[in-house]
């Protein structure tokens, strides 16, 4: 190991403004000048490990790079297709790989990489080098042939009105990379799956939103990532916020706790209501930030609130989504929306021996597994585990055979009752009363109690408890995404008597991290009722 940061590739990002050009608009054929959000997402997609080797004969393609894909989420207009385009062009033309670690002296130079343009670039010592793929294979990849536009139509301008068009040869279906053996830039839809399989260097999905089992490009995406994978390759997916019954691509891939995504999804405050005017306004701030005309940038805020309410008259979740850039759930959510995510106060890792009790849902190979902890202040988290300090949350279909990996869990017990005071434990024992009984004996039997979330009054008291809690701030929480996701997705079943227990509303909208909340406040509730914590010094958590 060098003790090397991770290092954005900058060549990279200082190649593109040089070489592509503004497509359309007033501003068209300038050079291409990247704005906040766009410079984000490339640092962070041509992100270098600062582990990455260099060997010249078998140079280390996608995997010197942190992430293998990127995952961007953004409002209607905002920019995502120009900025993919410039990804098209860099990956095709550009230094997109690296190529070592520079010493004093070193440049990259367009000469030497089949452009006439004249830019050099000058490295810093240390910095990561960047260097051309010898031969391009990129598709640009949409459900249907009017969205892959989103993307090749300004490429196809930002080309023609720049120095790329002496490498690039772009045509209306295909671009031919001209000094490369048979580098090439096509478009793929779902009409055209035959060009799929293909090996391929560089992918860009547009609209992963809508791309879902019903239309099957899921397996699409799948088989692409294959072929990505094969040639050392790397994928950017760009989307509007999703509809989250939909299971769509954007939605697996953003929830899943899988290292090496990049995910840049600015969401607008939780509090803050689309259907109220002013609201709507400041929600349209904050998402579209320095694109706005009154920024310097392209958009005008008058113009998309004009889209936006003609929409909201139509498909009021449509255009939340579209122009709020926000995950919109359906009705009858357990919580009012945003409550939960309002109270996210997040902390430093509580330090070992902090008390704290603890909430467990367990499943075989459909639900997901989980644990909350709270504190006796009121304080809940999901614990970490293991040398890679994994999330206490397991989803089944991440794991060989799609089940739950129970030594994982076994493993993430122990070190949970290992590090932290652990005073009292409510476990949902589905398939797991044996492990249960086991640990009882091992901790105690407080610290492992059954807490059977199917018992219609003994739920719904817990859950009336905890509705009061977190509507007056007694509960405050990390923050964690998936545990905001499942608690969005969560819903209201009736049952006699008038009470409710909490669903889920369709198979693939996981509430597994609600319950394991639940359990943990119910908990650190009836051991606060017998005293817990009142001879308790609070515990200073340092950043």
């Amino acid at each position: 190991m060098t003790g090397r940061p991770d290092t954005p590739l900058y060549v990279a990002l200082d190649w593109i403004p040089r070489h592509c050009r503004v497509p359309d608009g007033f501003r068209r054929g300038r050079e291409f000048q990247l704005y906040d959000f766009q410079l984000t997402y490339l640092s962070n997609h041509y992100l270098v490990k600062g582990s990455a080797i260099w060997e010249p004969d078998s140079p280390l393609l996608g995997p010197a790079f942190v992430h293998s894909r990127s995952l961007l989420v953004e409002p209607q207009k905002k920019g995502k297709g120009p900025l993919f385009a410039t990804q098209l062009a860099l990956e095709a033309a550009g230094p997109a790989l690296f190529a070592g670690w520079a010493e004093e002296g070193e440049a990259y130079r367009c000469a030497d990489n089949g452009c006439s343009c004249g830019w050099e670039y000058a490295y810093d010592p240390g910095e990561p080098k960047g260097m051309r793929w010898p031969t391009p294979l990129i598709q640009i990849t949409a459900f249907a042939e009017d969205q892959t536009e989103n993307i090749y139509r300004p490429f196809r301008s930002m080309v023609a009105l720049g120095p790329l068009k002496q490498i690039l040869n772009v045509g209306t279906k295909f671009t031919r990379i001209l000094d490369t053996d048979e580098g090439m830039i096509s478009v793929v839809t779902s009409s055209a799956r035959s060009r799929l399989g293909a090996p391929v260097t560089f992918v860009a999905q547009d609209e992963v939103g809508i791309w879902v089992a019903a239309n099957g490009m899921d397996k699409v995406a799948d088989t692409q990532y294959r072929g990505l994978a094969g040639m050392g390759g790397r994928a950017a997916l760009s989307t509007n916020a999703w509809d989250p019954s939909e299971n769509s691509v954007a939605q697996i891939e953003y929830e899943s706790p899988a290292p090496g995504v990049y995910k840049q999804f600015v969401q607008p405050p939780a509090h803050l209501s689309y259907r109220n005017k002013e609201e709507r306004r400041k929600i349209h701030r904050h998402v579209y930030g320095d694109v706005l005309r009154t920024k310097g940038g392209h958009v005008d805020l008058d113009s998309i609130e004009a889209e936006a309410y003609k929409l909201l008259l139509k498909d009021p979740a449509q255009a939340e989504r579209f122009y709020g850039n926000k995950i919109v759930y359906g009705q009858g959510t357990w919580l009012k929306e945003g409550l939960w995510d309002s109270h996210a106060r997040p902390r430093p890792y509580p330090p070992c021996g902090t008390k704290v009790c603890k909430g467990f849902d367990g499943s075989l190979n459909n639900d997901w597994t989980g644990i909350r902890l709270e504190t006796v202040d009121g304080y809940q988290f999901t614990p970490v585990y293991g040398p890679d300090r994994r999330p206490a949350y397991w989803n089944p279909k991440e794991w060989p055979g799609e089940e739950i990996p129970r030594g994982e869990v076994r493993a993430a017990w122990d070190e949970i009752y290992a590090y932290f005071d652990v005073h009292r434990g409510y476990y949902d024992p589905e398939d797991w009363e044996s492990e249960i009984d086991a640990l009882a004996l091992k901790h105690g039997e407080d610290k492992a109690l059954y807490w059977r979330t199917n018992r219609i009054q003994a739920t719904f008291d817990a859950i009336k408890r905890f509705e009061t809690d977190i509507s007056t701030g007694a509960i405050t929480h990390d923050g964690c995404k998936v545990t905001s996701t499942h608690f969005s997705n969560t819903r209201k079943v009736a049952k006699p008597g008038q009470k409710y227990l909490l669903g889920k509303p369709n198979e693939h909208q996981k509430i597994d991290m609600t319950m394991c909340s639940l359990l943990a406040h119910e908990a650190a509730a009836d051991a606060r009722a017998k005293g817990w914590g009142k001879d308790t010094t609070a515990y200073a958590y340092s950043a």
